[in-house]
């Protein structure tokens, strides 16, 4: 009886320290891109804002390819920076893309038929798959596609927040 209790507390400590190492090596990296909505820009045309991001090495340091593999969109969320409680209620809709040096423009998250009074949303993710390639370029891009349903009264500054998932490369 006793060997049976060690065992299911030896068994019990091991499962739940390997959830424990799953979630410690698995790496969450951000990327932040301000997207400036001016007065002018009209009603029911897609814009496109472009902003220049750093590589992954960034975020985990070194001259060769990071540690890291299976990259992936796991999270995404535009929110007013100004004017102070400003809404998205103007915005109809949003697209983010991202690209890099050699590698063509994956969709990573959108949102459609936007109907919100809030200052923030959180983006679908789009199936762009694994992102090795492209956060671990140089020259990564991230580029911004919106759509007004009416003109804005002032400037608005959007901010988008990118988070991105991987674990550690063999």
């Amino acid at each position: 009886m006793k060997n049976i209790f060690l065992t299911a507390a030896v068994a019990s400590v091991a499962l739940v320290s390997c959830g424990t190492v799953q979630s410690l090596v698995q790496n969450t990296f951000p990327y932040t891109a301000n997207v400036l909505v001016s007065t002018g820009v009209p009603a029911d045309k897609e814009v496109s804002s472009t902003s220049t991001a750093t590589n992954v090495q960034t975020w985990f340091g070194g001259n060769n390819n990071a540690k890291i593999k299976d990259v992936r969109i796991s999270d995404a969320k535009v929110s007013v920076v100004s004017p102070s409680g400003g809404n998205l209620s103007a915005l109809k809709s949003i697209k983010v893309y991202i690209s890099s040096s050699g590698t063509g423009e994956k969709l990573v998250a959108s949102r459609s038929n936007v109907s919100t009074d809030a200052s923030s949303l959180n983006l679908d993710l789009g199936n762009s798959g694994f992102l090795d390639e492209v956060v671990k370029s140089t020259g990564v891009t991230v580029r911004t596609v919106y759509e007004l349903k009416n003109q804005t009264s002032s400037d608005m500054n959007l901010k988008i927040a990118l988070n991105f998932s991987s674990v550690p490369a063999n």
